[in-house]
């Protein structure tokens, strides 16, 4: 994996995403507590993905990618508390929700692979 393959690439723009999020949480609803989390995880996807592309060993690479993993589990569940709690309204969920499931279901996929070798 190279910082030009699809995963490192979609995370980087998912963070942006949910950079925009967070400035938009912190200056227009004067949410201060749940946009600190989503910042956190949601850029802490990509940061682990570019931290693994560096890995000093196979274990290092798929130590991160899991991390990855539970972080943008954990994003995931930020946005649907921000949902839920109309912090942002369901269109902007669906388009943010559709990617993190998107980094999600490669990242279980490069890690399956991981047990198949």
């Amino acid at each position: 994996m190279t910082k030009d393959s699809v995963l490192p690439v979609k995370s980087k723009a998912f963070a942006i995403k949910i950079i925009r999020l967070y400035t938009e949480l912190q200056n227009e609803k004067k949410e201060f507590v749940l946009s600190k989390q989503i910042l956190r995880s949601g850029t802490s996807i990509g940061a682990n993905i570019r931290e693994a592309i560096r890995g000093q060993s196979k274990a290092d690479f798929y130590a991160k990618l899991y991390i990855s993993l539970k972080e943008a589990e954990e994003t995931e569940y930020w946005l649907e508390l921000l949902c839920d709690t109309d912090f942002i309204c369901h269109e902007k969920f669906d388009q943010l929700i559709k990617d993190c499931e998107e980094i999600i279901r490669i990242l279980m996929a490069t890690l399956k692979h991981k047990d198949v070798n």
